[in-house]
């Protein structure tokens, strides 16, 4: 089935998911390219205020930084701002650069919509940078529907929006060279500020391959892969190493669509996951958990909620098998009035072959392959989940993935209990394996440690290569 959505399979709980997973990417990015836990001052400059990409205003606040948001369509960034995701909005790029001086002064955390085009956000900083000395922004991304890049989903700074939707449509040839045109200059002005400390990455929405397309200067020198770019995709510098270690975006629905019913599975997942610290985690593991009982606390304060009761966290194997037999408990005691439907969004670890995305960076040669998408959803299937499917486009458009997904009914029953341990087991270490196998230390790791908590699995554990010289020399002889 065609997918293009975020929950892997018939689980959307709107943009809660997308909210969670910029929050913790934006936190780690500042972990390790500005070496800060703290993101006070900071600015993050990217666009988009879609369905999606709206997340992005409401994450800023949440990691705590100043974040700044380009968008087209009044509509969207009004939908936003009503909706108290957006703090500030301005059509002004005089009172934004002012806006973002005052914010990184006060150290304020907050989100500023800019109505207008992101390539005049960047072009302006490369002036008030070189007219002025200060760059005004930290980290950067985009979240433009660049897999779809002449159809609505990039605006090319040389027209207004209305142009726009009037020339894709008479006269698409013309339009195309304008959003490449577009392009080109958008990473003319990021390039300047990255050579000056910014730090900017792909959100996976396959805009540093739309503009390598267009012929801006993103290529990175030596790559043979296809798959890196000047700026790294988000999974490759970013939640690649999350990725690894086993944590991905675990959600669950509360069928009963009691509010109480879901305040209830997040005390629940909270005080799982505090336990499994106690017990003794490693460093780079208990980072990620502290982050998510944060976010799982304060959750409900954030009105995330969209149609279903439902939750999203970033976990691994071990704390998604604890968290869904916690809920399967609690569903046969009574604490929670009906199933639990657990699953997860197709950005994890296991469900999907993007190489641009997902799997981007696994550089053994294996990220243009299709097989652990469709491995993970055979197995998924006969190892306990309710359903499974598997569908082509998510994120990044037809053709450039394939992505599996499972729903997993807990209805309190002790056999649910047994097959949330089993499928869960594999739905996560079969990502992890296979990231192992590529030489990921981070995962090699995680799969040693799974194999001690589990007797029964095993997994072939590879031999890293000492000499870097020793194919080239084999092949030469």
């Amino acid at each position: 089935m065609y997918g293009q959505m975020t929950a892997g399979s018939y689980c959307y709980i709107g943009p809660q998911g997308i909210v969670h997973g910029t929050t913790i990417t934006v936190m780690n990015a500042g972990r390790q390219y500005l070496n800060v836990g703290d993101l006070s001052g900071k600015v993050l400059v990217t666009s988009g205020l879609g369905g999606m990409s709206g997340a992005q205003a409401k994450a800023a606040v949440i990691s705590g930084c100043v974040g700044v948001i380009a968008e087209v369509s009044k509509e969207a960034l009004t939908k936003r701002h009503n909706q108290g995701w957006l703090v500030e909005v301005t059509d002004n790029l005089d009172d934004l650069m002012q806006r973002i001086r005052d914010a990184k002064r006060k150290k304020v955390a907050t989100s500023i919509g800019y109505h207008g085009n992101i390539v005049d956000i960047w072009e302006r900083l490369v002036s008030e940078l070189e007219s002025t000395g200060d760059l005004l922004v930290d980290l950067g991304s985009d979240q433009t529907s660049c897999h779809n890049p002449f159809n609505g989903g990039y605006y090319p700074v040389q027209l207004t929006f209305d142009e726009a939707n009037e020339m894709m449509h008479t006269d698409p040839a013309r339009f195309k060279n304008l959003v490449q045109e577009s392009l080109c200059r958008q990473v003319a002005a990021i390039n300047k500020l990255a050579d000056n400390g910014l730090y900017f990455w792909d959100y996976g929405n396959a805009f540093l391959l739309e503009a390598s397309r267009a012929g801006a200067d993103v290529k990175k020198d030596g790559d043979t892969t296809g798959t890196r770019f000047k700026y790294p995709s988000y999974v490759q510098d970013i939640m690649g190493d999350i990725f690894s270690m086993g944590f991905g975006p675990f959600r669950w629905v509360c069928t009963s669509t009691d509010p109480n019913d879901l305040a209830t599975t997040d005390e629940i997942a909270a005080s799982v996951l505090e336990d499994i610290i106690a017990s003794g985690v490693p460093d780079s593991t208990k980072q990620q958990y502290e982050d998510n009982i944060k976010w799982i606390k304060q959750a409900s304060q954030h009105e995330l909620v969209v149609g279903s009761q439902a939750r999203i966290l970033y976990s691994d194997q071990q704390g998604r098998v604890a968290i869904a037999t916690a809920f399967n408990r609690a569903v046969h005691e009574g604490r929670i009035k009906a199933a639990v439907v657990i699953s997860r969004d197709h950005h994890d670890v296991s469900g999907t072959d993007s190489p641009f995305r997902e799997t981007s960076n696994i550089y053994d040669g294996s990220a243009f392959c299709a097989d652990m998408a469709v491995q993970n959803v055979i197995g998924d299937s006969f190892r306990g989940a309710t359903w499974v499917s598997l569908h082509n486009g998510g994120g990044v458009g037809w053709g450039e993935v394939m992505n599996g997904g499972f729903g997993l009914v807990l209805d309190g029953s002790e056999q649910a209990g047994e097959r949330a341990k089993m499928m869960l087991g594999w739905d996560v270490s079969n990502g992890v394996a296979r990231r192992s196998w590529a030489g990921n230390a981070n995962a090699k790791e995680t799969i040693c440690r799974a194999m001690e908590q589990n007797s029964k699995l095993t997994v072939t554990i590879p031999h890293q290569v000492q000499d870097g010289g020793l194919l080239d020399r084999a092949i030469q002889s």
